[in-house]
């Protein structure tokens, strides 16, 4: 185990990072429900919940330029800016993603996507709230790492990015089954091409996730 205690290195912007992430959560738990929203006949919020999502990107989009500023200020750290900085971009493409599901569906508020259909885009959707859920926890941990440099404390981060793999894997398999459903299910060719760039645009949500596990192993390995 490496002490810290004396350490000439400037502290990480973990409670940046955390806070980032918390947002980033938020705006999972909306978008959600918009996609709910959105294949229900009976609710009429899906504009304010893609406002919702709006507002949360913004405020996302200033607490990562607060973390730049930090890090650009900071002159020697335990780890290359470079990394620091493709973290943060990373965890920030979730949410720039979420942002583009919704605008997407914005784009054709009416779909004729069959009823039997809609659960398999839930259950896309579910598979990748999931690793976002993860982010949190993972940062946290991360934060705990940088405090003790305990191997055991750097396991614990190493299972969840191999846990964010494992999501990302399960919502591809997802995808896949929505995507030929449509193709099989659906014969207008308007509803195909909307719901499989939706279809493909959730999905993308889970790959970023999982780039940012990547991006979070590289950080406690370089050390």
């Amino acid at each position: 185990m490496r002490l810290p205690f004396f350490s000439p290195y400037a502290p990480l912007p973990l409670d940046g990072f955390l806070e980032h992430a918390e947002k980033v959560k938020e705006c999972a738990w909306a978008f959600q429900q918009a996609i709910e929203c959105f294949f229900s006949k009976r609710c009429e919020r899906f504009g304010e919940y893609l406002q919702e999502v709006n507002r949360l990107e913004n405020e996302a989009d200033e607490i990562k330029i607060n973390i730049r500023r930090i890090i650009s200020k900071r002159t020697k750290m335990q780890v290359d800016k470079f990394q620091l900085f493709m973290y943060i971009q990373e965890q920030d493409k979730v949410l720039d993603c979420v942002e583009h599901c919704l605008s997407w569906l914005s784009y054709r508020p009416e779909t004729d996507l069959p009823p039997e259909l809609h659960k398999g885009i839930f259950q896309l959707v579910d598979a990748v709230i999931t690793p976002i859920e993860e982010l949190s926890a993972m940062v946290r941990e991360t934060r705990a790492y940088f405090e003790t440099f305990s191997e055991r404390q750097q396991r614990v981060v190493k299972e969840i990015i191999r846990n964010l793999h494992v999501c990302e894997h399960e919502a591809d398999k997802l995808e896949d089954m929505v995507k030929f459903n449509i193709f099989t299910k659906v014969s207008d060719p308007i509803v195909i091409l909307h719901m499989i760039g939706l279809a493909e645009r959730i999905g993308e949500i889970a790959n970023h996730a999982e780039n940012t596990g990547d991006m979070m192993r590289a950080i406690i390995e370089r050390d």
